[in-house]
């Protein structure tokens, strides 16, 4: 006797799709919220200048009576960032738009103003990372930080004295804010000296995705924290904690082209360029640069993570 199964009637196979799509996973988006951000009007070019009167030393030694000083000079600094274009976008075809089980075009722009999002982030992580003050947590480089050097209080608080003797002011509520990957929270949170952020939420106002505080040093938890993959002792991966005092780094906003723009083109937009409607467009533009503006307001602690 044989028996008929599913797996022999191939013909009757049907596979359930379900309708509500599958959530992703994306980064939390910090770096870019605790710039100092100054409005710059259209067609006013693409280049910012940002300047800074250098401060001057005390003056102890007593004027001579009747005797004139000599006069002091003046020192201005300029720092300059160049605004580009950044952006991309996807092809859907009218077939695929028609027949597909789900939304294309509605979720190809959501992932797109993902990906803008995203960019954006990333590029202001990637100059703020760039700074020249560097606590190491073992050695003088990168490539001595192994995986046992993990992040600790001491790190913080060397970090700190780096920001308090160059006079740099908190960045928010009387804090520096510090930039760290979740495998780094994991050593810091273990710290006695550690802070969650519900023990001084009501008086304070707490941002999205602060986890707590530690020797002044309010930390605000994301995966876009720099990792030096394979670039430490014995190959081990790097990770980047970065605080910041107030200042630090900034970005021009350019009215109306610094907000990521999501631009859907439906099918028949195109005119003549798609005669037969076949074409559908989604994408993204934004104009964005990241500046440093004061090197002695970052601080970058290199370190290992727990396994």
């Amino acid at each position: 006797m044989t028996t008929q199964t599913l797996a022999t009637l191939t013909a009757q196979q049907r596979i359930f799709y379900v309708k509500n799509l599958l959530r992703r996973y994306t980064p939390a988006l910090q770096f870019a919220r605790f710039a100092t951000k100054d409005t710059v009007a259209r067609r006013q070019g693409l280049t910012v200048n940002w300047r800074r009167f250098s401060a001057m030393a005390a003056l102890t030694t007593p004027l001579t009576e009747g005797v004139t000083p000599t006069g002091q000079s003046l020192a201005v600094t300029a720092i300059t960032a160049a605004m580009q274009q950044f952006g991309g976008f996807v092809t859907i075809s009218d077939v695929l738009d028609f027949a597909a089980i789900d939304p294309v075009l509605t979720e190809t722009s959501e992932i797109l103003g993902e990906q803008a999002g995203l960019t954006i982030d990333v590029l202001t992580r990637d100059v703020v990372a760039a700074g020249t003050n560097v606590v190491f947590a073992n050695g003088t480089a990168r490539i001595q930080v192994g995986a046992a050097n993990v992040l600790t209080s001491l790190l913080i608080r060397r970090a700190r004295r780096v920001l308090k003797r160059n006079n740099v002011p908190p960045a928010a509520g009387g804090d520096y804010i510090g930039f760290v990957h979740p495998d780094g929270v994991f050593d810091l949170t273990g710290d006695a000296a550690w802070v969650n952020a519900a023990h001084y939420a009501g008086a304070t106002r707490i941002f999205d995705g602060e986890l707590g505080r530690l020797w002044g040093v309010r930390f605000i938890e994301t995966t876009n924290a720099p990792v030096w993959a394979g670039q430490g002792a014995t190959g081990a991966d790097v990770y980047g904690t970065i605080i910041v005092g107030r200042g630090a780094y900034g970005i021009p906003e350019l009215t109306g082209e610094s907000s990521p723009d999501i631009i859907v083109k439906q099918l028949g937009s195109a005119g003549t360029a798609d005669p037969l409607n076949q074409r559908a467009t989604a994408g993204w533009k934004v104009v964005h640069a990241t500046r440093r503006l004061a090197e002695e307001a970052i601080v970058r602690i290199e370190h290992g993570v727990t396994a």
